[in-house]
C-alpha cells in the first residue's frame, strides 16, 4: 500500500489536491469495495493525523462481484487499485501533508485483515502519476439522478413479489450484450442488503433486478427508505440515489 500524488484539479467551483491509495495485490488475491456484500471487510481510511487538511473525499472506483468461496459473492477489485483522494487545504497558501491510516481485508481463499500507514506531502504542480489517477478517477461512479438519459440509467425501484418472495425490483438500461452488475447500499453501515440478482432475460437495453427485503435495521422498513443503487458495466458506472415505491 502507498499513498501517490497528482497535478491540482480545478474547475469553476472548487481547487482540490489531487492523491491516491494504491493496493498492490499478488495474482490470485482480491480486496473490497465500500460495501464487501456477503463477506469480506469493507476498507476504512481515516486522514486525522494530516497537517493543514479541510478535507479529504475517497473516491470508489467501480468494482466487481466475485464468489466469496463459501456460496456467497463479494465485492471488490483483483490486481492493483487505486482510490482516488481529493483532499482541500485548510490554508491553500500553505503546505499540506497528508497521513493515511488504512485497515483493509485481502483474500485468496480466506479472508486476512491488513493495516498500514503512509504520508505524503502534496505540492500540487506536474505529477507522474496523473494518468493512473485520471484513469482510477473516470472509473468511480457518476452521480445522476433516477431515469437519466444515457447508456446506463436506473428508472425506478419497486417492491413486488416474485417466486413467493418480497423483493425489490430494480429496472435499469445497459448497452446491449454488455456484462452488468447492480449494486446496493442503505445511507448507514447498519445496513446490509443482499446482492440484486438478474430477473429474466434482457429485452435489448432494458434489464431488471431484485433482491430480498433482508438485512434491514432493526426498527426500520424498507417502505420509504433513500437506497444507493451502483450500475455497473464494463468501465462505466453511474450511482443513484433514490427509494423504493
Amino acid at each position: 500500500m502507498r499513498l501517490i500524488a497528482g497535478s491540482t484539479l480545478r474547475d469553476k467551483n472548487a481547487t482540490a489536491l489531487r492523491a491516491g491509495i494504491e493496493l498492490q495485490l499478488e495474482p490470485g488475491w482480491k480486496t473490497y469495495w465500500r460495501y464487501a456484500g456477503d463477506s469480506g471487510l469493507p476498507p476504512q481510511f481515516e486522514f486525522a493525523g494530516s497537517d493543514n487538511v479541510k478535507s479529504a473525499m475517497v473516491l470508489w472506483p467501480a468494482p466487481t462481484r466475485f464468489p466469496d468461496g463459501a456460496g456467497g459473492n463479494s465485492i471488490g477489485y483483483t490486481g492493483n487499485v487505486i482510490f482516488p483522494v481529493h483532499v482541500a487545504a485548510q490554508d491553500p497558501a500553505k503546505p499540506v501533508t497528508l497521513r493515511l491510516q488504512a485497515s483493509y481485508g485481502v483474500c485468496e481463499k480466506i479472508c486476512i485483515p491488513a493495516s498500514g500507514k503512509a504520508e505524503l506531502l502534496l505540492a500540487g504542480g506536474p505529477a507522474s502519476q496523473d494518468a493512473s489517477l485520471a484513469a482510477a478517477e473516470a472509473r468511480a461512479p457518476k452521480p445522476v439522478v433516477l431515469g437519466a438519459v444515457g447508456p446506463l440509467a436506473i428508472h425506478g425501484a419497486h417492491r413486488d413479489t416474485v417466486d413467493g418472495r418480497s423483493k425489490v425490483v430494480v429496472e435499469v438500461t445497459a448497452p446491449e450484450g454488455a456484462s452488468v452488475n447492480l449494486f446496493v447500499e442503505g445511507l448507514t453501515s447498519q445496513w446490509s442488503l443482499p446482492l440484486p440478482e438478474p430477473v429474466g432475460k434482457p429485452a435489448g437495453t432494458a434489464r431488471s433486478f431484485a433482491f430480498d427485503v433482508d438485512g434491514v435495521p432493526p426498527g426500520a422498513r424498507i417502505e420509504g427508505a433513500w437506497l444507493k443503487l451502483t450500475l455497473v458495466a464494463g468501465e462505466e458506472a453511474i450511482e443513484v440515489v433514490t427509494h423504493a415505491d
